[in-house]
């Protein structure tokens, strides 16, 4: 349904079997197409939960240390963010995931479900997501999601995740992190350093501060970013790390390879824009098939991406280099000739 998403149900199953039809007909075998609420019950009595499971015991980081742009230092770049997706105008699906607000006597068009990802930065791939009702906050979904980053990862976030608990939750999986500061979130300037960052401490409240709470060290990056066509518009940058070596890790390095938190940016449209490419995003009226739907499009997701990583690995040129859209063409081209191999090459797929 990811691979099609413009295509309806029954084109899409077509096109799952067009290469198998082939061969039931030289053996004299013919197959009619199901209607489409005959597909619709098949979906609901696979449900939701063989996809999830699918999705969380084949996803995990695939780089290497040889593939290019993934690491700093040794440690594997991974983003975590967020986004809002349309469902279909349901009684059911409205219920469960809720509706945006609106003007006063007026309904927003659509209920949203929301998505937080994690992805490897390198590569693009997703290896840890959650579905959760629109009005449940990003930030609290994004902790929960702290359960896959692990020693010897740089996880980044954006301005709009940041929290204690994001930084605390980190440090205890043992993972480094490099996240933008909001501008209404004060630093004290404990200890300056050599590269013009300088040590401070995060506490959970500002009315905490002065109490036996336990702060965090940290590490504060200020930089500003000029407009290339006009040098009077600055943009001012403050970051936080626990990456305490200037000489490993110096301010300017750091601040540079922060624009790769942008990379979970281009995957949420890669999945939105390219992928699917529909006004509403999920087709499914009821929530537990729109559940379904969204693992099999987060593992549509993985399979054009790991089909990327697996050919640049081979050309030895980074993922990122290769086009997420021509990749997806040739994958709907060599699906039906992939169902051309003879059932002994393929058994799985037998006509027996």
């Amino acid at each position: 349904m990811s691979l099609w998403s413009k295509d309806s149900m029954r084109d899409v199953l077509k096109n799952l079997i067009d290469g198998l039809s082939e061969a039931w007909i030289k053996v004299g075998k013919y197959w009619r197409v199901p209607c489409k609420s005959a597909i619709t019950q098949a979906r609901q009595r696979l449900g939701a939960r063989v996809m999830s499971q699918l999705f969380h015991q084949l996803i995990r980081p695939m780089a290497t240390q040889e593939t290019l742009g993934a690491f700093l230092n040794g440690l594997r770049i991974v983003v975590i963010d967020g986004t809002c997706f349309d469902v279909p105008d349901s009684d059911e699906n409205a219920r469960v995931f809720g509706r945006p607000g609106s003007r006063p006597g007026t309904v927003a068009a659509f209920p949203k479900v929301r998505l937080v990802i994690l992805i490897e930065a390198g590569t693009h791939l997703i290896f840890d997501a959650l579905i959760c009702p629109y009005r449940i906050g990003e930030r609290v979904r994004a902790l929960k999601l702290l359960r896959s980053v692990t020693a010897g990862m740089l996880l980044m976030w954006d301005r709009g995740l940041h929290s204690y608990a994001m930084v605390q939750t980190t440090v205890s999986q043992g993972c480094d992190y490099l996240g933008r500061i909001p501008a209404n979130v004060k630093f004290l300037a404990e200890q300056p350093l050599q590269d013009g960052s300088y040590l401070s401490r995060i506490y959970p409240s500002g009315k905490l501060r002065k109490k036996a709470s336990q702060p965090i060290l940290v590490r504060v990056i200020e930089y500003t970013i000029e407009h290339p066509e006009n040098p009077t518009q600055q943009l001012t940058y403050r970051l936080i790390t626990s990456l305490l070596d200037i000489e490993q890790f110096p301010a300017e390095l750091l601040a540079r390879e922060y624009h790769q938190r942008w990379e979970v940016e281009n995957t949420i449209d890669e999945l939105k824009i390219h992928l699917l490419g529909r006004k509403t995003h999920v087709r499914s009226q009821k929530p537990r098939e729109v559940v379904q739907e969204v693992y099999g499009w987060l593992l549509g997701h993985w399979s054009v991406r790991m089909l990327m990583f697996q050919a640049a690995t081979t050309a030895g040129i980074p993922p990122l280099r290769l086009s997420f859209t021509g990749t997806l063409r040739v994958i709907r081209r060599a699906i039906p000739k992939f169902q051309h191999l003879q059932p002994e090459e393929f058994p799985l797929f037998s006509i027996g």
